[in-house]
């Protein structure tokens, strides 16, 4: 599957773009749409291409995750908002959480139900993040 139009902009908005590396709220070095690694370092800056390229290749890596990681049927919208969810948090917490779990359950409404759960950076709640959530939640929620 891949992410679709809607997951892409809730992706794009809640990440914003950024031509020039800048550290995120718990001091890793980040670059055009959220994107992380080894190579974003102080100083490095990007074309919007070169930003686009990137969120690109990020999500190829995320829908490929969430394709091995979920063992359920997922409507676009359901695999759309995990795709932003592990791209903000990474596949990690996405393989390690209830939300998973209950989801692989066939729990869809209680795995719905813990997305509000992640809204935490560094330990301390973000409403940000609450706000990233509640419309991951929504989207996961909605048919298609």
């Amino acid at each position: 599957m891949k992410t679709n139009a809607a997951g892409i902009r809730l992706i794009q908005q809640f990440e914003g773009l950024r031509l020039a590396a800048y550290q995120d709220m718990v001091g890793v070095w980040t670059i055009g749409y959220g994107h992380t690694g080894p190579e974003v370092k102080k100083g490095l800056t990007i074309t919007q291409q070169q930003a686009d390229q990137l969120l690109a290749a990020d999500l190829e890596t995320f829908e490929t995750g969430i394709g091995k990681a979920v063992t359920v049927p997922l409507s676009a919208n359901q695999f759309s908002a995990l795709v932003s969810f592990s791209y903000n948090l990474g596949l990690g917490n996405l393989r390690s959480s209830t939300l998973l779990r209950l989801l692989n359950q066939g729990d869809y409404a209680g795995a719905a139900a813990q997305f509000p759960r992640w809204d935490r950076a560094g330990g301390q709640p973000v409403a940000g993040l609450l706000r990233r959530r509640q419309a991951e939640q929504v989207l996961f929620q909605q048919g298609a």
